[in-house]
Formats: C-alpha cells, structure tokens, sequence
C-alpha cells in the first residue's frame, strides 16, 4: 500500500479517535443564594437559635451553654450590661443566637428584642461588642373608607383596619364628635400611613393626615398641620383652620359606652330608691385608663362610702371635673394635671354594681350635664399660619372627597 496512503489513514484514524474523545459540557449556572439580611447580619451564614425568655431566665444561663473555649458569661454579660440592663430581660420576649457553620458552633452574636422596633446585640466577633439598633420601618400610605352598622369598632375592622386606627380616629374626633351616640349610616373615610418593619411586620397606624367623619348628614374634617416645624409640633383642623380640639374632652375615658346619663331622677341600683343621678356613667373595664378632660389642679383625691375612690379638679374659676368609683387614685390633691393625662384607673369602689366611671360637672359650682353645655374650644391656628394652611390643606381635600364611600349594604360604590 502506498505510503502515503497509510499516513493518510493513520492521521485520518487518529483524528476520528481524537473527535470521538471530545465531549462537550453544558456550562451550569451556580445558583445564586440572595443574602437575607437582619440586625446587620446575613443570616444564611449562621445556625441559629430562636427562642424566648422564660420564667427564671437569665442572660447568663441562656448564653453560657453556647459558649465555647475562651467566651466568658461575665465578661459578656458585663459588655452586654454597658448598653442595656440585662435585669430588665422580660418573660415572652424574643431572642437569636447566631451560631457559625463550623465544627464548634462557635456563637458569633446574640440578639434580644425588648419590643417589635429596637433590638440589642452582642457581637462576640474579632472583639466583643455591644449595641442597640432599630429594624428598618417602610411608611406606606393608605386609604380607607367604612359606614357604621353598630359600633365605630366593628366598622373599621370590617374594612382590616386595627385597633391602632380605631385609636387614632376616636383621638382625633374626641373633641367634636360624641361616640357614644353615633347612628346607623354613620361614615367616615381616611389618608393614613401605616408602619412596616422588615417590609413585612405591621407595626400599627404611623399617623393620620386627613378625614372626614360624617355623623348625622353633617361632615367633620380632619386636617394634620405641623404649626412649628423646629419642635415638631403638629395638631388637627378643619377645612376653614378652626382647631379640632376643645376646652374639654367629650369624655374621660378612650373609646367606652355611657351606662347612665345625667338625670334628675333615676332608680338607683345599689340604694334602691329614685333618685338624681348628677353624673354621666361610663361602662369600661376594669382598669380602664381615666383621664382629666381638661387641665387644672386637684382639688380633691380621696375616698368616701358613697363615691369610693375618686378624684376632682378644679380647670378655672367657672368649671370644675370630679370622676368616681376608680380602682386606683393617680393624682394628689395640689397636682397640675394636663388635659389627657391619667388620673385613676376604672373600678367599682364606693356604690357602684359594676366597673365604671362616674364623671360629674360643675359650672359656677353648679351640677350640670356637660353634654348640654357650648364649652368654650382651644387656641385657634395662629392667624400668620392660615393662608399656608389653606393651601396646603386643599389638595388633601379633594383627594378625600374623590375618595368614594363604599354602600353598608353591598358592595357597591356609592
């Protein structure tokens, strides 16, 4: 065979052997782990220990089993200590331990959360170390629309709304709008911002800038006007700049029922008698929060057979408040006390059936129902600040008088 022709075959054999041998691999991407990012951690690092503190509990024998060769309890809890009291560490709440991916498990930080927004770390990495920080909060602004059936309650919930809006909104109105006597068809609507922590954790009603309740065809607006920027000072107006707030609270506890109203003659559940009752009875839990419908000082801080514990204030020389039956007694006689401020707590001390809040009205030292009184209002906006209020005001307006109540008996916009 020629030569040639052998080299040819032999070249051509080897190049077919060479090609055979080649195998093509199809390139695969490496999945790629997003980084989960919390208390300045990545948390995909670690191993980590998730638990709350429990009855007995204490930093030292929640740390120390963790601990390895060269990590003091003493020493992390004195740098601990620098930042935060760890007596204070309360049953219920949460912490982290993070734990490296090595053979000991080596802790590198220790994390406790004494409330949704603020957490404490101890950081055992490099040199040990201690802090305190906040989780990120993402404001997110909302509206919200909703007509009354039975309670303002119940007429929020309905739309998702929490307890912290329903808070907020009676806050707002506690001044102009009597919620104890609020009717069917009853409505309001909202622009609120709520809070989120970590994006995702609600963390309630951040504030409300503007409404309008509307009880008995008559409509009230609600306007968050900040009157001096350098203190951060803000209040509620109206859509003209008059003030939401007035001289008196409509009532001294949050969000209550009235039991029994002023009367100049009712059958008395204890004493079984008619009799006048000079007051207007709050049903509310015991405990209840009770507070001074407006400043003054306290005349009176006692206890009699009939009243049980109570207190009076005297506001100026024509009104005075006296709230009865409490649980405990907040205030001394002498104090200045500020509209809104707690004064007692609900109870059922002196002649009373039930845990409530007997409030009493003076005028000129006179007994009256304060629900039939024109009470005089608070300080009006500053009148140099009303023609950038009105401005302002206006776009908000019209935004919340776009927004479109929604029917209470379907679905339907109306």
């Amino acid at each position: 065979m020629n030569k040639f022709l052998i080299l040819a075959l032999v070249i051509g054999i080897s190049i077919t052997a060479c090609k055979e041998k080649e195998v093509y691999i199809e390139p695969v991407d490496e999945e790629v782990v997003a980084p989960v990012m919390q208390y300045g951690f990545d948390l995909n690092n670690y191993e980590i220990v998730i638990d709350t503190v429990k009855n007995g509990d204490t930093f030292g024998n929640i740390i120390d089993p963790h601990l390895v060769d060269g990590q003091s309890v003493f020493t992390a809890a004195a740098e601990l200590d620098n930042v935060y009291d760890v007596r204070r560490f309360q049953v219920g709440k949460p912490y982290k331990i993070l734990k490296r991916k090595d053979s000991l498990g080596t802790p590198e930080a220790f994390i406790y959360e004494p409330n949704k927004m603020d957490y404490v770390v101890l950081n055992f990495a490099d040199s040990l170390i201690a802090y305190k920080d906040k989780h990120p909060i993402k404001f997110v602004r909302k509206t919200a629309t909703g007509v009354i059936n039975s309670t303002l309650s119940e007429a929020m919930e309905e739309e998702g709304l929490g307890m912290s809006a329903i808070y907020e909104l009676s806050d707002i109105y506690r001044w102009s709008i009597d919620f104890f006597r609020l009717q069917k068809g009853d409505r309001f609507k909202m622009i609120y911002t709520e809070r989120y922590i970590n994006d995702s954790i609600y963390a309630g009603i951040e504030s409300i800038e503007a409404a309008v309740f509307e009880t008995d065809k008559t409509p009230f607006y609600a306007f968050d006007f900040k009157t001096d920027s350098i203190n951060d000072i803000s209040d509620y107006y109206d859509e003209n700049g008059k003030t939401l707030r007035s001289f008196f609270l409509k009532a001294p506890v949050n969000y209550s029922r009235i039991s029994s109203r002023f009367t100049k003659r009712r059958f008395h559940p204890v004493q079984k008698r008619w009799k006048a009752h000079k007051g207007t009875d709050y049903a509310a839990a015991y405990g209840t929060p009770i507070v001074a419908t407006a400043s003054g000082t306290v005349i009176k801080s006692g206890y009699t057979r009939g009243n049980g514990n109570y207190v009076k204030i005297k506001h100026n020389g024509t009104y005075a408040t006296q709230y009865l039956h409490m649980t405990k007694r907040k205030v001394k006689v002498g104090q200045r006390v500020k509209q809104g401020q707690l004064i007692g707590t609900v109870g059922s001390t002196g002649l009373a059936t039930g845990p409530h809040v007997c409030y009493r009205f003076w005028v000129n030292g006179k007994q009256v129902d304060p629900y039939k009184q024109n009470l005089p209002s608070a300080d009006p906006l500053p009148e140099e600040k009303m023609e950038d209020y009105l401005k302002f005001v206006q776009p908000k307006k019209d935004q919340i008088d776009q927004l479109p109540f929604k029917n209470d008996n379907d679905d339907e916009v109306l």
